[in-house]
């Protein structure tokens, strides 16, 4: 019973190696660090939020432009922009009536391509 427990990763003494566990510790970010990267994780694990982000790679749209790209409506294409507005991944002016919208912080898009990449990569090898 002993080797299974190594074998699905789980350590079968209680032995810290005290130098290491400490600096591993003194390298984690605080609990309100965490928190705030998790909930930034959280916004673009979203499928309809990544898609408006690569639908404005490149482009300036307006709401009801965007909306017809994505194929969803305007108040739930609104939501999603909401929630990048809240990132700082988009911005947007007005012009009239109109609200065009485009990526004001590239890290975004960059970090949703990276792992894209990343997934393209793994499904192929």
């Amino acid at each position: 019973m002993g080797n299974r427990r190594v074998s699905e990763g789980i350590c079968e003494v209680d032995c810290i190696d005290g130098p290491r566990a400490a600096a591993a510790r003194a390298a984690l970010p605080s609990v309100e660090e965490s928190k705030a990267i998790a909930e930034a994780v959280k916004v673009l694990a979203h499928p309809g939020r990544l898609r408006v982000l690569k639908a404005l790679a490149g482009h300036e749209l307006c709401v009801c432009d965007l909306a017809r790209v994505l194929g969803g409506s305007m108040s739930g294409t609104s939501a999603q922009l909401k929630e990048l507005r809240r990132l700082g991944a988009v911005e947007f002016r007005t012009q009239g009536k109109l609200a065009y919208y485009r990526i004001a912080d590239p890290f975004w898009l960059d970090l949703a391509d990276s792992v894209l990449e990343k997934l393209n990569g793994a499904v192929s090898n």
